[in-house]
């Protein structure tokens, strides 16, 4: 094989708990043939044969992963001297959630899933993993399982970063959104990479220290794109009477719902639970697209002028993706696939560095 048939060879990569697509789709966008992907909900599964897996490129495994042999997926796409170049994933985070209070959710059977990710990264033996999950991963009360997965990282001799905690609005996005990444390095690869890439963005007073930084991205970036002809992710909730009269009485731009006069029975006697039913503030970064976003006694997810939640294809554009991006499975699940997906662009960001840097060996 000459240098240039090298140099040209397509870098292949494998998404674990793939959900609809986001961390395939920034793959894709960073240079990556995504030879495989694992999801086990079936709406997702139909997201994501529509838009990611109909070129014949991609293989979605639609099941358990608990039930699918890593060693299937280096028979079907590994074989002959291809390896996997990069592994991506975020294990179902809702052990993790930073709702869940006192020790609910050390239990829960969720978590493991992070060592059945590694179990894959045994099998494959990708050049580069990177996981995704939640800050609650990092709590003391869920130390056992992190510690098992850099326990698994040193047996493999895998060099394993420190969990990072990155904000999706210091890297361009219409959103605050904070996520855990886990960047894992074959021990016989040695790339030259900055980890984690930079911040881009930042407020006021972070742009005095750097000059270089650009100002966060306001929410009405999301507003600002008219409605798309015969989108069928252009829907809202539908309310009734009583909860558009609350959000007649709210103030535009960001208000909440206090300032309506509504003052509900589970909110008497405390002051939590200020953002539901508020407006999205269009000046500020978004709210984090939870898998409730479409509904807005569950956040701050009410459209900043018009008297109803946000539809699911503005819920898409805070996290990135693109306006030709469908999702399948009717609002409620078009959301919770929208609340669980990787920013598609903060996914390209972390994404990228590592294809140039993956792309140098073979120089």
């Amino acid at each position: 094989m000459s240098s240039f048939d090298i140099r040209i060879k397509k870098l292949r990569c494998v998404d674990l708990f793939a959900g609809a697509g986001g961390f395939s789709l920034a793959a894709k966008k960073s240079g990556f043939e995504v030879a495989a992907a694992v999801e086990l909900n079936k709406h997702a599964c139909d997201t994501y044969r529509a838009n990611l897996a109909n070129d014949g490129k991609t293989k979605l495994y639609e099941g358990d992963i608990l039930k699918l042999l890593p060693e299937v997926l280096v028979q079907a796409h590994f074989s002959g001297g291809n390896e996997c170049d990069l592994l991506l994933g975020g294990p179902p985070c809702q052990g993790f959630s930073v709702h869940r209070i006192n020790n609910s959710g050390v239990a829960d059977p969720r978590n493991k899933l992070i060592l059945r990710y590694f179990k894959f990264v045994k099998t494959l033996q990708p050049k580069i993993f990177l996981m995704e999950n939640v800050p609650g991963l990092l709590w003391d009360r869920h130390k056992s399982f992190l510690e098992e997965f850099y326990r698994e990282a040193k047996r493999s001799k895998y060099k394993v970063m420190q969990p990072i905690v990155l904000d999706a609005r210091d890297y361009g996005l219409p959103q605050r959104r904070k996520r855990v990444f886990i960047l894992g390095i074959r021990p016989d690869i040695d790339i030259n990479i900055e980890w984690p890439p930079a911040p881009t963005h930042g407020n006021e007073s972070q742009r005095l220290k750097k000059p270089f930084l650009k100002a966060w991205v306001p929410a009405s970036t999301v507003f600002e794109k008219p409605p798309i002809l015969d989108d069928e992710n252009n829907r809202h909730m539908q309310h009734s009477d009583a909860i558009r009269a609350v959000f007649e009485s709210t103030p535009l731009n960001g208000g909440s719902r206090s300032e309506s006069g509504r003052i509900l029975p589970c909110h008497t006697g405390h002051n939590g639970h200020r953002d539901v039913y508020g407006r999205i503030d269009p000046k500020e970064p978004g709210p984090t697209m939870t898998t409730a976003c479409i509904n807005p006694s569950k956040g701050r997810f009410v459209h900043p002028t018009e008297h109803h939640g946000i539809t699911v294809r503005q819920a898409a554009r805070f996290q990135t993706f693109p306006d030709w991006f469908t999702f399948k499975g009717g609002l409620i699940a078009a959301g919770e696939q929208v609340g669980n997906a990787v920013p598609v662009d903060l996914g390209q960001k972390l994404i990228s560095p590592i294809a140039a840097a993956l792309l140098e060996l073979n120089e």
